[in-house]
């Protein structure tokens, strides 16, 4: 979310999702692997997938922490050119290796999904539904991210700013992982 309202800022919504179609793809494929695995695991193994839910739920709650104890800074230099000259596959494969690369999310998957999941009938549509669901979900908050991006330009340039979303961020982090580790 923080690429797509960066990438808002600095080259547009239009070029930015370039970028979204490499994420979302990337957000596909760690939902599938999250849940194909995490089944697995589930069914053969349930002190196993106890640890990873309480791992996930930890996790969580450990970047809302930091996100609380975040200075408020944002790097992000507005006034550059080369951000516009990179290619649509560029941003694409940058979209892409953020949604694959991001520990958070793989958390987030690996520790909500499989709760969705109802061993007793088949995967495939379940995960198919699930995957839709977070997909459509994905793109409509990148594309407002990125959307706000122009509008709250100047209102992310100040640190007091930036040090309030990060704490309701934060917040809300520590809540989903309290949340997963309790559920």
């Amino acid at each position: 979310m923080t690429l797509s309202l960066t990438l808002g800022m600095s080259i547009g919504v239009r070029r930015t999702m370039y970028m979204m179609w490499g994420e979302l793809i990337g957000v596909a494929l760690v939902s599938v692997l999250a849940v194909v695995g995490v089944a697995s695991i589930m069914l053969n193994y349930p002190s196993a997938f106890l640890i990873l839910k309480y791992g996930g739920g930890a996790y969580l709650i450990y970047l809302g922490i930091q996100m609380w104890r975040s200075k408020g800074k944002m790097a992000i230099n507005l006034g550059s050119q080369s951000t516009k000259t990179v290619s649509g596959r560029q941003l694409a494969m940058q979209g892409f290796v953020t949604a694959i690369a991001n520990p958070k999310g793989w958390a987030f998957t690996v520790s909500l999904l499989p709760s969705f999941i109802n061993p007793e009938i088949p995967m495939p549509p379940q995960l198919a539904a699930l995957v839709v669901i977070i997909l459509l979900s994905e793109f409509t908050f990148l594309m407002l991210y990125a959307s706000g991006g122009k509008t709250l330009r100047r209102v992310l340039q100040r640190s007091d700013n930036v040090r309030l979303i990060n704490r309701l961020s934060g917040s809300l982090m520590m809540a989903v992982g309290i949340w997963l580790a309790l559920g």
